[in-house]
């Protein structure tokens, strides 16, 4: 198996002739072989318009996605019948630190599971899957985990 590469565009028009307070922070991106493209721009604290995406929340997304890919497969692999999985990650960009960075992510996967499934493992499940998740291994920023489980119900399967 040979190395994984992945790609990723964008484009902007416009002119920063008028001084950094006059140019557009819009621009599209996408990531070839998909079709679909998406509507980025700064964040707003960097003039930039708040209802498109940006760099710092895509870096969050991606850590949140990786983690869950990584926990759905771990689990699948130690048969864990996992319904339903959502997080609500958070990355903190402190202004005070030099070179700003993000210096924390905070993913908070939910996750339900079957009624009587085993989830004795799931917190060990969970760490495995954070250990070998593409996008944490890729960054040198704290990536930590608030993970919670719950069972669902015979009346309520889902």
């Amino acid at each position: 198996m040979g190395d994984h590469s992945y790609r990723a565009t964008i484009a902007w028009e416009g002119s920063t002739g008028g001084g950094y307070t006059a140019y557009t922070r819009e621009h599209d991106g996408a990531v070839p072989p998909a079709t679909e493209s998406f509507a980025l721009s700064a964040d707003p604290h960097f003039r930039g318009d708040a209802t498109r995406a940006n760099p710092e929340q895509l870096l969050v997304l991606a850590a949140s996605s990786c983690q869950m890919l990584s926990f759905l497969h771990v689990a699948a692999t130690a048969k864990l019948d996992v319904l339903d999985y959502t997080d609500d990650a958070e990355g903190i960009m402190p202004e005070r630190e030099q070179p700003m960075r993000i210096t924390r992510i905070t993913l908070r996967p939910r996750v339900l599971v079957a009624a009587g499934s085993d989830v004795s493992q799931f917190a060990e499940l969970m760490h495995k899957a954070h250990e070998s998740c593409f996008i944490a291994n890729s960054l040198n920023t704290e990536v930590v985990l608030e993970p919670t489980c719950e069972t669902a119900t015979e009346e309520n399967p889902s």
